[in-house]
């Protein structure tokens, strides 16, 4: 059989011709010399050789790295002089969040519908920290997000009056409930859909309010659910997986209506989250326990404390380009 042999030959003066008209790019060197008779290339377009100018808005060109944190932290995420509202924080995932907002130097003021807990509460905990070490403040306002509409807009008001601004808001209130659907009330669903997507809105609304008035920017995160996008086997929450997946759609709808203002919207959809509520679920149900980590991808739950980084981020500026998002942090549980 004859040798297949490449035609190269022929197409030579062709390639020639074509590495002529094609404009050349070279990265610039550092330290290194060129042969004494080469010609530098020359490239379709200029190359900026000047330092990498640092992409932030005018308002933080000047941030300082947070206090008592390391010298190395991104700027963008400090919330230095930030006023943020978290409801639902005095306690679980919302308290947590609430505490690493302090850590990166904002003002914090709760709304929950219990009285504030006593002294010897993981929150009050939280505040002496807040004076003592981080040197800002936890302020607690008893308001049920539910039936207080008017109170919240009232005391929304008296925080942007009493800082000149308010900065964000983390909607973390919420309640949950485990009940087939044939077995469920209309006074039980109205229950839930109110916390969960009415009392949502109502806090959103009254912190957009403000910064509207006051035309200043801000961020709101809602705290929905990786249920808002799956159905939860072997867990029966037809009207909470239904409220988080309202949450989820709100937020979009937010963000588009509020984004003419500076305004952006961002949901965080946590996978299961072992709080002190859902530890006593376990002792009703034991075998959950051992049973929804292998529903996820690192076989393991998660605590309240893994979605800290989240609420700084979605906060701060270094989210400055996000709107209209859900971040789902569930271990890879809708992934499958």
């Amino acid at each position: 059989m004859a040798a297949i042999v490449p035609r190269i030959g022929r197409r030579a003066p062709l390639i020639a011709r074509l590495a002529r008209g094609t404009p050349s790019f070279t990265q610039p060197s550092i330290g290194r010399s060129r042969a004494p008779n080469s010609k530098p290339l020359r490239t379709a377009f200029p190359v900026s050789l000047s330092a990498r100018e640092f992409h932030a808005t005018s308002k933080d060109q000047e941030r300082e790295p947070i206090k008592n944190s390391p010298r190395a932290l991104l700027p963008e995420f400090s919330l230095k002089d930030k006023v943020i509202i978290v409801s639902g924080g005095a306690q679980g995932l919302g308290l947590v969040q609430a505490e690493a907002l302090l850590e990166a130097g904002a003002t914090v003021h709760v709304f929950d519908r219990q009285p504030e807990p006593g002294p010897d509460s993981k929150y009050q905990a939280v505040a002496r920290r807040a004076v003592g070490e981080l040197e800002t403040t936890l302020v607690y306002h008893q308001i049920d997000v539910r039936t207080g509409v008017d109170r919240i807009n009232d005391v929304t008001e008296e925080i942007a009056n009493q800082h000149g601004h308010i900065d964000g808001l983390i909607a973390a209130a919420g309640i949950q409930q485990e009940t087939p659907a044939l077995e469920y009330t209309a006074a039980d669903a109205d229950r839930m859909l109110g916390v969960n997507v009415t009392g949502v809105l109502m806090t959103a609304q009254a912190v957009a309010r403000q910064m509207v008035r006051r035309k200043t920017e801000g961020s709101l995160v809602l705290i929905a659910s990786m249920s808002g996008t799956i159905a939860n086997r072997g867990l029966i929450c037809p009207v909470y997986n239904a409220s988080k997946a309202a949450v989820i759609q709100l937020g979009r709808n937010l963000a588009s209506e509020w984004g003419q203002h500076g305004i952006r919207v961002n949901t965080i959809s946590p996978g299961y989250i072992v709080t002190e509520m859902v530890e006593k679920l376990f002792e009703q149900f034991p075998e959950r326990r051992t049973e929804w980590p292998t529903h996820n991808m690192l076989n393991k739950l998660s605590k309240p404390e893994d979605y800290r980084g989240a609420a700084v981020y979605l906060l701060s500026d270094a989210s400055r380009f996000m709107t209209g998002a859900d971040l789902r942090i569930d271990g890879g549980h809708a992934a499958w």
